[in-house]
């Protein structure tokens, strides 16, 4: 993470460094350390938006809450929207697009995409490539009820300060329980982010603030 809030975050041109950054190579995401052992099976395909909107002054960045559901093992956590590929996405830029407008109803000609993340693995072995868009006008989300509980943004600001921001050890189970470093932020308006997503969003930070 930087060593303090960056004021690129507040700049109106972000959008466009940030595209130039990115196309010089995919800012990369650590990734859990997890247990050589820990996966059985290959992983699946996904793809996520990490989506940019400018609010008083400065950019955020687009979070959902997921719904509760007892068969998501993501269920209730903060996210980026997305999911899985399926046959009918040429690549990971159309599955982000197409999850965004099901989940938060965030139309694809409203985005403009800006560049992609290193890929990274999740606890629930999906291979996910995140995908960074611009949403150009302000729109008014319409979650889906079955998968989205909550729509908010966070300011990158905030989130670039390393204050808001700390390791914890986290137990993993499954086949082969194990300790593994995980990437927490503070609590913002009662909201948690943590995991994959955190990692992510350390990721963008780091490579704006590194010249990328």
């Amino acid at each position: 993470m930087a060593d303090s809030p960056t004021p690129v975050f507040n700049n109106p041109a972000f959008p466009e460094m940030l595209r130039r950054r990115l196309a010089q190579s995919p800012f990369p995401v650590e990734q859990e350390a997890w247990p050589g052992d820990f996966f059985d099976e290959p992983p699946r395909r996904a793809a996520v938006l990490i989506p940019l909107v400018q609010q008083d002054g400065d950019w955020h960045l687009l979070f959902i809450r997921r719904a509760r559901n007892d068969n998501d093992r993501h269920s209730g956590q903060v996210a980026f929207p997305g999911g899985h590929m399926d046959g009918g996405d040429p690549g990971p830029e159309s599955a982000a697009l197409r999850e965004a407008e099901e989940e938060i109803g965030l139309p694809r000609h409203n985005v403009e995409l800006l560049g992609r993340l290193g890929t990274c693995r999740t606890i629930t072995n999906f291979h996910v490539t995140p995908v960074v868009g611009r949403i150009r006008q302000p729109f008014s989300p319409v979650p889906d009820p079955r998968e989205v509980a909550h729509v908010f943004t966070i300011p990158l600001p905030w989130l670039a300060d390393p204050a808001n921001v700390e390791r914890r050890d986290r137990l993993v189970t499954g086949r082969n329980g194990a300790a593994i470093d995980v990437l927490y932020f503070r609590h913002y308006q009662g909201e948690l982010l943590w995991g994959v997503t955190a990692r992510l969003v350390a990721a963008l930070v780091a490579g704006i603030s590194t010249g990328g």
